[in-house]
């Protein structure tokens, strides 16, 4: 099936790929790779929510910013192949999540965006990942995510 065609079975709509917020390019091409820069939980230019996970977000919200910020990252990942029917596989994914103190639950954070992946893609979605914990993120963002993604030849 069609990644595509999976997406809208799964009512999943791609916002536009978000512009960078720095002196830096969204994503950069080498051979059948992309490298995404960070990608931030946001929509049309603001961010969903602003705050620390075990501070003033919970787990399910930092989920949710992760499943957002992944699928900003999608729409960058469309945008450079020209279809995400061109995706061979998520090869690696490392998501920074601001935390508390003594905020552990940083791989539960992340698997908003993890889950999503495998939904879309099957086992072309499977990934290797870091999750970490960050004190601070751009703009107080919960999350930022980092994709490596293997087009097809």
């Amino acid at each position: 099936m069609s990644v595509e065609v999976k997406l809208k079975e799964l009512g999943v709509t791609l916002p536009d790929p978000p512009k960078p917020v720095a002196n830096y390019v969204p994503v950069v091409r080498v051979g059948e790779l992309l490298f995404l820069s960070g990608v931030l939980p946001s929509r049309d230019g603001q961010l969903i929510m602003t705050g620390k996970l075990g501070q003033e977000l919970t787990i399910e919200q930092g989920k949710e910013a992760s499943r957002v910020a992944v699928l900003n990252g999608l729409s960058i990942i469309r945008h450079a192949a020209g279809s995400l029917d061109r995706v061979k596989q998520i090869v690696k994914m490392v998501g920074h999540i601001a935390s508390a103190p003594g905020f552990t639950d940083q791989p539960q954070v992340l698997n908003g965006a993890s889950d999503l992946l495998v939904s879309i893609f099957g086992d072309a979605g499977r990934h290797a990942r870091v999750a970490v914990g960050a004190a601070e993120l751009p703009c107080q963002a919960p999350v930022e995510i980092e994709l490596i993604v293997q087009l097809l030849s």
